[in-house]
């Protein structure tokens, strides 16, 4: 395996609010707590000691313990992880992502062993400490359009299960085996067919997936919605009903980060919470300006409830709210003795607009680490690439600027007709400027016979260029499938396939990434098989 990098900006396929946060602009600065390197940690390790108290770490542990207990059996790594977590040492080092069949898009993986890989570095660096990596399980997400299908070899598998409008999390699996798990290739690895088929829920199997293929190394996978552990948010819930602070904080942070030049990646609501009602929908809370009160929306009653109702119900069941995008990183971490948090390049965007949200409730604002991003590229496309005359890194340019690369190491000719259009162009000003001396009236006709023949100029060089071009149609034709192949749809390829389209026919892939990624390093790594 050979690996090498190149900046997130050279691949063109990254927002400018990620390439600059890395490139530390001066503008970003107020809208992260710490910078991302190794010496960072020792102030957020003291920071989140000083503010996480025994209570939520008993909390946690006694949860992810009952969750634990669902497995039929739980990898030595992942209980001793179970075991760490009870000393006020030992410190998550998280990401979190929805609940993806069969894990969806390649990131998703690369999430987890950065957090993995994360957590081994700190250790190295800080030994006397701890460190867990947890995926935070996005079970009370609603979107089910998002998760139910994935690409595989160039073909989609959907699961079309009925719509409920809940969290995703307590989904049953009904119809999945049919619908998607019998349709799939023979070679698929078991593990990924059995936590559908020995589970309940989307979430049971999603933990299922997670720890069979990332329990050796120690992955801790947390599902929040749980009543227990909803207690943890009732100070959240009383400010956000009394006072809608988490509002006015995103507000001001959207207004900071538009004149600095960045758009704002989400939408910020007068409450930022939903109800979880009996029948098992997720509706979103408004305020009511003219009836004083707040209504639970869509598919309700539509009754309006005072403060007062709400604060009791917020007291007594928290489990019946759910926090919207701009709570949920908080009540992440007020569950968690979390020091950073992983996410791709939207996520780090829309936690650059939470900053305040957490100063307003007191809890440690984590670091904020972009994931790895990767390119594979496997052995038989890497010999393609060498064939061609082109090196990994070179995937990343337009298909136009390859064609003409391979074209030149293959001695095409390169066609052009502008130093003769030039010639043609003078000619035509000597023309005109001979009938404005003779004839006036001719200059029209003069302007519009050089259009005509700069036209048949350029139609000429299109077909002399598709001439040159003929002559080297299959490797062209070699060079837009192979493109095709590694930037699916001109995206990268984390963003469109599945681990199984590598794991198949690669099963050291987890291992080679978790070798390959340096997060600190904050570089794309191509990784080629040789």
């Amino acid at each position: 395996m050979s690996v090498s990098t190149l900046s997130y900006a050279a691949t063109g396929a990254f927002s400018p609010l990620l390439t600059d946060y890395l490139a530390r602009h001066e503008a970003l600065t107020p809208f992260y707590h710490r910078f991302p390197t190794l010496e960072a940690f020792a102030a957020q390790l003291e920071e989140k000691q000083t503010a996480y108290a025994p209570e939520a770490r008993q909390r946690l542990v006694a949860a992810l313990r009952e969750q634990y207990a669902t497995l039929p059996e739980v990898h030595p790594a992942v209980q001793a992880n179970l075991a760490l977590l009870e000393k006020d040492t030992t410190f998550t080092i998280t990401t979190g992502h929805q609940l993806n069949l069969l894990t969806g898009p390649l990131y998703f993986i690369y999430k987890i062993v950065t957090a993995v890989k994360l957590a081994r570095q700190l250790k190295a660096h800080y030994p006397q400490y701890d460190f867990v990596p947890v995926y935070w399980m996005a079970t009370e997400d609603h979107d089910f359009a998002e998760i139910n299908h994935f690409s595989l070899f160039g073909k989609q598998y959907e699961w079309n299960a009925p719509e409920t409008g809940g969290p995703v999390g307590r989904l049953p699996l009904t119809g999945l085996r049919e619908e998607l798990l019998d349709q799939l290739p023979a070679d698929v690895p078991a593990a990924f067919r059995e936590a559908y088929e020995q589970s309940g829920t989307l979430s049971e199997a999603t933990r299922r997936l997670t720890h069979a293929l990332f329990g050796e190394l120690g992955l801790v996978s947390l599902d929040a919605d749980v009543p227990a552990l909803k207690q943890a948010l009732v100070p959240v819930l009383e400010k956000e009903i009394k006072e809608q602070a988490s509002n006015r904080a995103v507000q001001q942070a959207n207004a900071q980060l538009e004149a600095a030049g960045y758009k704002p990646q989400v939408y910020s609501r007068p409450l930022n919470l939903f109800f979880l009602t009996d029948a098992g929908k997720r509706e979103r809370l408004e305020y009511d300006a003219a009836q004083d009160c707040v209504q639970i929306t869509v598919r309700n009653t539509g009754r309006c409830h005072s403060q007062q109702e709400l604060l009791a119900l917020a007291q007594e069941h928290p489990e019946f709210f759910s926090p919207n995008v701009v709570l949920r990183p908080l009540y992440q971490e007020l569950l968690l003795p979390n020091l950073c948090y992983i996410g791709g390049g939207a996520e780090v965007a829309y936690w650059f607009q939470l900053k305040g949200v957490f100063e307003e409730n007191g809890v440690p604002f984590p670091i904020l680490l972009p994931r790895n991003s990767a390119q594979y590229i496997g052995k038989a496309s890497a010999g393609k690439l060498r064939k061609l005359g082109l090196t990994a890194l070179d995937i990343f340019r337009p298909l136009p600027e390859l064609k003409k690369q391979v074209g030149a190491s293959l001695g095409q000719e390169e066609v052009s007709l502008q130093e003769q259009q030039e010639q043609l162009a003078a000619a035509f000003r000597q023309i005109s400027d001979l009938a404005q001396r003779l004839d006036p009236t001719l200059v029209r006709t003069v302007a519009a016979e050089q259009q005509k023949v700069t036209g048949i100029v350029a139609g000429l060089e299109k077909r002399l260029s598709k001439a040159a071009e003929a002559k080297h149609e299959t490797a062209y034709g070699q060079l837009t499938v192979l493109k095709d192949k590694l930037m699916p749809g001109g995206h990268l390829q984390e963003r469109q396939d599945n681990v199984l389209n590598i794991l198949i026919n690669n099963p050291g892939f987890i291992n080679q990434l978790l070798e390959a990624f340096d997060p600190l390093a904050l570089e794309f790594t191509v990784l080629e098989e040789e």
